[in-house]
């Protein structure tokens, strides 16, 4: 990065009981009504990747207790960083000093670095690893202390290194930028060639990122402002082309030594870096030509990234190779006093709980010279999906601030919470918490909230919140164990009581982790909550909790998974005599045998057929559902993308909300439909997968399949 301005009130507990079981219910409510929120566990599934959990630069013993997924190293010196000799150059963080990195024993570089050593923590702490290698060109040149403008050659400037001062910052004490320098006063120019001798040393000793040596490299750091942060080697600023050209030319030698690996790119600074790339900032930001960047016309008029990505996807298609496995862009928010901010500012700390929204909210206007619709994460990944489909998304430097105060643990907490509801393959942040820092705990609550390794879910499921900028909902499921886990950000500065809408299937205990401003030293287990199931009506919630936020906190429910259900038995009858004819029709009868009513909402059957001749679409009818009636019963075909032994598609048959609920021991049917074709071409029924031949009698099957949400419970798929 560069330097940039960058509950617990008193609440009796009343139980109650009901037909589901002991209900805790919150006595007389002192709080702020709060906004409803609700968890579907049954919509907008999908994975949430660990690498979202990342930091640049976090020390050994907080990596390991949070089983931390992904450490990067990155920032302004590891654009210039040469392996042999351990070194970097500062640039402009510090008077573009070429500058040794601690080392007992630099006779055996390049064995020992630095970025040795962080790999083999990373190792011991199970950490994938993201190494930034150099595009600009230039490393140092040797183990020393010399530095890009020495005032002994280049004369007086307005800034020197108090410990070094022949060492300036590059500016004349008018003012003016020292122009003209020498490059190799600090470096040498580097290539493909060093690159790959560097990925040679880090494979022979920890193995290619598949054996479980370093998985990602940077294309660099920031190139896009080369011409500000190592100015004393790229004084101009980098053109689309060579931005392009050096990560075709670096992507495709991290590739031949390492396939495995993964690349991010192109790593731009920030909001400016979509639009434009270094000749056009560092031309405009001098002329003000925003309106008509020089560099524009080689891009054929379109935005930098837009065309980055296109130009990406043709070097694969022209040689057979990607070169470019994640879009990473870096974003600070940019309104004052927010990113590495502290939190003594309440209407700062106000906009940098607001300002989260930039990351997603299509209708948050940035507050910021930005002041426009960001949505960060959607754009990235609408943007890949135009334009280079199948590159994931990444952001390896971010951070809102005060992540040594409760408001920056706020932010954080709904930070992580966006980039796995949005979908966000990787993220780190930058400038990480100490481990008793707010911040900290942040990450905590996603990745050991209980200190014994409890994690959030990495399946996302829907979370709403009638006001996000009041209470946050994020909520995902536990693959391994099936739990529910439920975060709550209070935003709103005071204690607010919200109800939880829970739909879909789940326990009725729930446990409660907090984190916030009433001990902002620990995460608290706080009482556990059992859930109300309301009257199993149709069109009902599985779980309602309602709970007491306390102002500044974040919230945690680690809600059981729901005990097994017992599958509907099905019984099938053929009404169609004739196998070959331009109709199938199955019927079939539900029955429960289990001792819980099943919402009918919730189950699905799946009758396995062929479409034979032709390729017409194929209609599915109601012909009758006895008293259920057939408007409460939905049917649709949904062909197979490969065809299996005896299917290339299947009916789905299902139930509305009004269907309500099948008691036990109580029978449903017969329901009777008709598959035709729109061109009235034949079907060949008898290799179908479900068909059994026609009968007086309704009989069991496992052919035709029962699912619960989605989710096959009964009956055996072609």
């Amino acid at each position: 990065m560069r330097h940039r301005s960058a509950l617990l009130a008193a609440v009796s507990a009343v139980l109650v009981t009901t037909g589901a079981g002991l209900v805790i219910t919150p006595g007389p409510a002192y709080a702020a009504p709060g906004p409803a929120i609700e968890v579907d566990l049954r919509m907008d599934r999908h994975p949430i990747s660990p690498h979202i959990y990342g930091m640049n630069f976090v020390d050994e013993a907080l990596a390991a207790e949070l089983s931390l997924p992904v450490r990067r190293w990155g920032g302004n010196a590891t654009t210039r960083y040469h392996y042999r000799y351990d070194t970097t150059n500062r640039a402009s963080d510090w008077f573009f000093e070429n500058i040794t990195e601690a080392n007992d024993n630099p006779e055996a570089l390049p064995d020992g670095s630095s970025t040795d050593r962080f790999v083999e923590q990373d190792r011991r702490t199970g950490t994938d690893t993201v190494l930034t290698v150099p595009l600009i060109g230039w490393a140092p040149k040797a183990r020393d202390g010399s530095c890009g403008f020495s005032v002994a050659k280049y004369g007086p400037q307005q800034s020197t290194d108090e410990w070094r001062p022949d060492c300036g910052n590059g500016v004349r004490p008018d003012g003016t930028p020292v122009t003209g320098n020498d490059p190799h006063d600090t470096s040498v120019e580097v290539g493909p060639e060093y690159v790959q001798e560097w990925l040679r040393h880090l494979t022979a000793k920890y193995g290619t990122a598949a054996e479980g040596g370093v998985r990602f490299y940077n294309l660099d750091n920031e190139p896009d402002i080369w011409h500000s942060t190592h100015r004393d080697v790229h004084p101009t600023g980098a053109s689309s082309a060579e931005l392009r050209d050096q990560a075709y030319a670096i992507g495709a030698a991290i590739k031949e030594v390492d396939p495995t690996a993964a690349t991010l790119g192109p790593v731009g600074w920030g909001w400016t870096s979509w639009d434009h790339s270094g000749l056009d900032q560092e031309v405009c930001g001098r002329t003000g030509c925003w309106a008509n960047p020089p560099d524009r016309p080689a891009r054929d008029g379109l935005p930098f990234t837009t065309w980055y990505l296109q130009q990406m996807r043709n070097y694969e298609e022209q040689h057979g190779q990607r070169v470019l496995d994640y879009f990473d862009m870096h974003f600070y928010p940019q309104a004052a006093g927010v990113a590495f901010g502290n939190g003594n500012d309440p209407a700062t700390n106000a906009l940098r709980l607001r300002s989260t929204r930039a990351l997603w909210d299509p209708t948050y206007t940035d507050e910021s010279w930005i002041n426009t619709q960001v949505r960060l994460v959607p754009r990235m990944r609408e943007l890949v999906a135009a334009n280079y489909p199948g590159t994931r998304t990444a952001i390896t430097e971010y951070n809102w601030g005060a992540l040594d105060h409760v408001n920056g643990a706020l932010a954080q907490a709904d930070v992580l919470g966006i980039f796995g509801r949005e979908g966000l393959d990787l993220a780190t942040l930058w400038a990480p918490p100490t481990a008793t820092q707010p911040g900290a705990y942040a990450f905590r609550m996603y990745r050991n909230y209980d200190g014994a390794g409890g994690r959030f879910g990495d399946i996302g499921v829907r979370a709403t919140s009638a006001d996000q900028e009041k209470l946050s909902v994020y909520a995902a499921q536990r693959g391994d164990d099936g739990a529910l886990t439920v975060m709550v950000v209070n935003k709103a500065g005071v204690e607010q009581t919200s109800t939880l809408t829970l739909r879909g299937p789940i326990g009725l205990d729930a446990r409660v982790h907090r984190y916030g401003a009433a001990d902002p030293t620990s995460i608290v287990r706080a009482p556990d909550q059992r859930i109300l199931v309301p009257p199993p009506t149709a069109g009902a919630a599985n779980g309602l909790l309602t709970h007491t936020f306390p102002a500044d906190s974040v919230t945690l429910f680690e809600i059981d998974a729901a005990l097994p259900v017992t599958p509907p038995a099905v019984t099938y009858r053929n009404l169609d005599r004739a196998p070959n004819d331009q109709s199938i029709r199955p019927a079939v009868r539900l029955e429960n045998p289990g001792t819980e009513p099943v919402d009918l909402s919730r189950i699905t059957l799946r009758y396995w057929f062929t479409r034979d001749s032709g390729r017409a679409p194929v209609r599915a009818e109601c012909d009758r559902a006895g008293r259920l009636g057939c408007d409460r019963v939905t049917r649709r075909v949904v062909p197979l993308s490969t065809a299996r032994p005896g299917a290339d598609g299947y009916l789905e048959i299902g139930f509305t909300p009004a269907a309500g609920v099948l008691a036990p021991g109580a029978r449903l049917g017969p329901i009777e439909l008709r598959l035709g074709k729109a061109d009235r071409s034949r079907f060949a029924e008898a290799d179908d997968h479900s068909w059994r031949l026609s009968g007086p009698d309704f009989a069991g099957t496992d052919r035709i399949t029962v699912h619960l949400d989605g989710t096959r419970i009964a009956g055996v798929e072609p």
